[in-house]
C-alpha cells in the first residue's frame, strides 16, 4: 500500500513540488515518505509497510546495473542519485520465486521488499519483466543512463496510474489530486465530453479524466517516457479467451478450487496482519473460508444501513452466520443515515473523478472500520466479472426464449404494450435487440437521448456504443454471456469496481487485495463454457460448486446483494428530496444541466411510481465532486 508521484521536467522548486505532491496523497501511506531527485527527475513516495518494514521504504535506488550493485533507500531529506530508481505501489506476490531467479542469475538484494525484486527484475529484463508479475502494481522507474522514465500498470488493473504532458513537465501520481499539485497542473477545466458518457455508465469511462488534459494508463499497457518526448504507450496484456465446452460444472469446480487456494496462499504474504471483508454473498465467504485454513485468529469486516428495511440492507446478520460458523472474529459497524450523507464530499474527493455507485459509500466505512484493527484485508472483487455473477448475465438466455419470434414482431409487440403502459415491453425490447447494442455494462444509467435533454451544452456525437465496439469486436466469436463478460472485464471492473476498491481503502491507509483478480485464476475463468457460469435459476455456478468445499450449501447459494445501499427510500424522504433539490437548482446545475429536467426526475422518483434513484444519485455525484473540487 502506498502513493505514488513524480515528474520529468523543471520547476523553480522540485523539492517544494514534490512534498506538495506526496502531501496530497499522504493517506495513501501514513507511515512515512521519500523523495528522489536529480536533475531533471523526482520521484516521491508515501509508503506503509507490508513487506520489510523496517528496510521497505521508497523511492530505492541501484548503484549500479551490475548484479553485485548495492541498494539503498532515499529518504525527504536527501537528494541520492543511481543508474536505476523506482517508486512503486502495490504488491508482487510472487516475489520471492523472481528473487531466487534473480539470485541464480548473480544479483545480491539488500532489503527483503517486493520493490527491490520488482526493480532488479526491471535491470535484468527490461521490459519483458511483466510477463512474469504475479500482483496488483502501478510503478515509475528512472534509468538515468537512458535518460528515460518507465512506467506500467497491473494486468488487471488494480492499482490506479494517472499522468499528465505539458510543454516541458511530464506528471504522474497514484491519484490526480497529486498531479493538481504541479504549477503546470495547477489549472483546471471540466472534461464535457466525460460528462456526457459519464451520464451513461455512471463512472469515468474515457482514457482521458474529468479533469482536461489528465489521463489514465490502462491496465496491461507500459509506458516510456523521455525528457521532451510525447510518452510511448505500449500493451503488454490482452484478456483472451480459450473456452472449453466439454468442461463438466463439476471439473470447473475443482479447477475453480485449487487456483483461489492457491491465489489466497499468494496474497496472504506479508509482514503485517492480514484480515478478510465479510458480506452475505458467495464471493466474500469463500476468499475468508479460504483464508482462515491459513491465518490464525482471522479477523473480519462487514457494514450495514440503520434502515426500516433492516434485511434488505444490511448485511450483518448474514456475515454473523458465517464467521460463527468458521470460528472466527466479526466486526461491524451500521452507518446511519447522518454518517451516510455526511461522507459524501469526502468521498468524491477521496475519488478524484464523480463516480456514482453508492457501494462505495459502503466501502469506505467498511474500510474504516478495518483501519481500526489491520493495515491489509483480503476481498472478493472479480469473481462476478470472470465467473458471472451478475443477474443481467442471464439476459441472453432468457432471449432464447424468444429466439423462435421474428425481431420486427418483438419490437412492434413492445411498442403496443409501452403505449398502453403494461409491463412486459422492456423484456421484448431486449429480446429484439442484439446484445452490442443494448448492453454497454453492469451500470447503464440515461440513455443517449436521455443524457442530451439534460445537458445544457451541445453534445459530441460520442455514444456508449462507440466505447464497447472495440471490446465487442475482440470477442466477436464468443457467446453473448461471454460478450457481455469481456465488456464489464474492461469498462466496469477497472472504472467503477476497483476505483473505489483502491480508493476507499487509501482513505483510511488499508491496502485491499483481490485473490480472484489472478493471474492463476484467470487462467481457469477464460476456458468455461457458460453453462458453468449462469443458468436459468441462478449465476456463477461453478463458483458456487467451489465454495461447498469450505461452507454449507446455504451459505453458498445465497443471491447477491452487493453493498446494497438504500437511496431509493431516503430520496423519497422530505429532508433528501430537498437537499437534493437544492443542488439541482443550485448555479453549478444550472451551468451544466437544463434544471427544469433535473427536478422533473426528483418529483417523478418522490411522487410518482417509478424509481429514478440511480438517475438522481448519478446527476447529484457529479455536483458533489463539481463542489469540492471546483467550487
Amino acid at each position: 500500500m502506498s502513493g505514488i508521484c513524480g515528474f520529468i521536467g523543471t520547476t523553480n522548486s522540485p523539492q517544494q513540488t514534490l512534498t506538495a505532491m506526496c502531501g496530497a496523497i499522504a493517506h495513501r501511506g501514513p507511515d512515512g515518505e521519500g523523495h528522489y531527485v536529480d536533475e531533471g527527475i523526482a520521484l516521491g513516495h508515501r509508503f506503509c509497510a507490508h513487506i520489510d518494514p523496517e528496510k521497505g521504504a521508497q523511492p530505492l535506488v541501484r548503484a549500479t546495473g551490475a548484479p553485485q550493485s548495492s541498494l539503498f533507500s532515499s529518504t525527504a531529506d536527501t537528494f541520492e542519485t543511481g543508474d536505476f530508481a523506482i517508486t512503486f505501489n502495490g504488491a508482487i506476490y510472487n516475489y520471492q520465486d523472481l528473487r531466487s531467479e534473480l539470485v541464480a542469475l548473480g544479483y545480491s538484494f539488500s532489503t527483503n521488499s517486493d520493490a527491490e525484486v520488482l526493480l532488479v527484475s526491471y535491470i535484468a529484463w527490461n521490459t519483458k519483466l511483466l510477463e512474469k508479475l504475479r500482483g496488483m502494481f502501478a510503478f515509475a522507474i528512472w534509468d538515468r543512463a537512458q535518460q528515460e522514465l518507465f512506467c506500467a500498470r497491473d494486468f488487471f488493473g488494480i492499482k490506479p496510474f494517472y499522468y499528465t504532458q505539458t510543454d516541458e513537465n511530464f506528471i504522474f501520481a497514484s491519484e490526480i489530486k497529486a498531479i493538481l499539485e504541479h504549477p503546470a497542473a495547477a489549472t483546471r477545466a471540466v472534461n464535457l465530453t466525460a460528462l456526457e458518457l459519464y451520464l451513461n455508465f455512471q463512472y469515468s469511462v474515457l482514457p482521458e479524466t474529468f479533469f482536461k488534459g489528465i489521463f489514465k494508463l490502462a491496465p496491461a499497457h507500459y509506458m516510456i517516457v523521455k525528457p521532451g518526448h510525447a510518452p510511448r504507450i505500449e500493451r503488454y496484456g490482452r484478456m483472451t479467451y480459450a473456452i472449453d465446452e466439454t468442461i463438466s460444472i463439476q471439473e470447473a469446480s475443482e479447477r475453480i478450487h485449487c487456483a483461489v487456494q492457491n491465489s489466497v496462499a499468494y496474497h496472504k504474504i506479508a509482514d503485517v496482519e492480514v484480515a478478510s471483508f465479510l458480506s452475505s454473498g458467495v464471493d466474500s465467504n469463500y476468499i475468508t473460508a479460504s483464508a482462515s485454513t491459513l491465518i490464525d485468529q482471522l479477523k473480519t469486516f462487514t457494514v450495514g444501513f440503520a434502515t426500516g428495511e433492516t434485511e434488505k440492507y444490511n448485511e450483518i446478520s448474514y456475515a454473523k452466520q458465517a464467521s460463527d460458523y468458521l470460528g472466527i472474529e466479526n466486526f461491524s459497524h451500521v452507518i446511519t443515515e447522518d454518517e451516510f450523507w455526511g461522507s459524501l464530499e469526502t468521498i468524491q474527493w477521496h475519488l478524484d473523478e464523480p463516480a456514482a455507485d453508492p457501494a462505495a459509500v459502503a466501502l469506505y466505512f467498511t474500510d474504516k472500520e478495518a483501519a481500526k484493527h489491520v493495515k491489509t484485508v483480503l476481498s472478493g472483487e472479480g469473481s462476478d466479472e470472470f465467473f458471472a455473477g451478475y443477474t443481467v448475465y442471464q439476459t441472453p438466455l432468457e432471449n432464447k426464449r424468444l429466439s423462435w419470434c421474428p425481431k420486427p414482431l418483438l419490437r412492434g409487440c413492445a411498442a403496443l404494450l409501452r403505449a398502453l403502459h403494461l409491463r412486459g415491453a422492456n423484456y421484448l425490447t431486449r429480446a429484439a435487440t442484439a446484445i452490442e447494442e443494448q448492453f454497454i455494462g453492469n451500470a447503464n444509467i440515461f440513455t443517449t437521448e436521455e443524457r442530451n435533454r439534460l445537458l445544457k451544452h451541445q453534445p459530441s456525437s460520442i455514444t456508449p456504443q462507440d466505447i464497447t465496439a472495440p471490446y465487442y469486436e475482440e470477442v466477436a466469436h464468443l457467446d453473448d454471456v461471454s460478450k457481455m463478460q469481456h465488456i464489464d472485464l474492461n469498462l466496469w471492473q477497472v472504472g467503477d469496481i476497483l476505483c473505489a476498491t483502491d480508493k476507499m481503502g487509501m482513505a483510511h491507509g488499508i491496502e485491499t487485495r483481490t485473490p480472484f483478480l489472478d493471474e492463476e485464476v484467470w487462467a481457469v475463468a477464460r476456458t468455461l463454457p457458460t453453462s458453468c457460469k449462469v443458468s436459468y435459476e441462478t449465476s456463477k455456478v461453478a463458483l458456487r460448486e467451489a465454495a461447498k468445499n469450505l461452507l454449507p450449501p446455504e451459505f453458498c447459494e445465497k443471491r447477491k446483494l452487493g453493498f446494497p445501499v438504500p437511496t431509493r427510500v431516503w430520496l423519497k424522504e422530505e429532508k433528501y428530496y430537498n437537499l437534493v433539490k437544492e443542488a439541482f437548482t443550485s448555479p453549478s446545475a444550472e451551468k451544466y444541466f437544463h434544471t427544469d429536467e433535473l427536478v422533473k426526475l426528483l418529483d417523478d422518483h418522490r411522487f410518482g411510481n417509478v424509481d429514478k434513484s440511480r438517475k438522481i444519485w448519478t446527476v447529484y455525484t457529479f455536483l458533489t465532486w463539481h463542489r469540492v473540487y471546483f467550487e
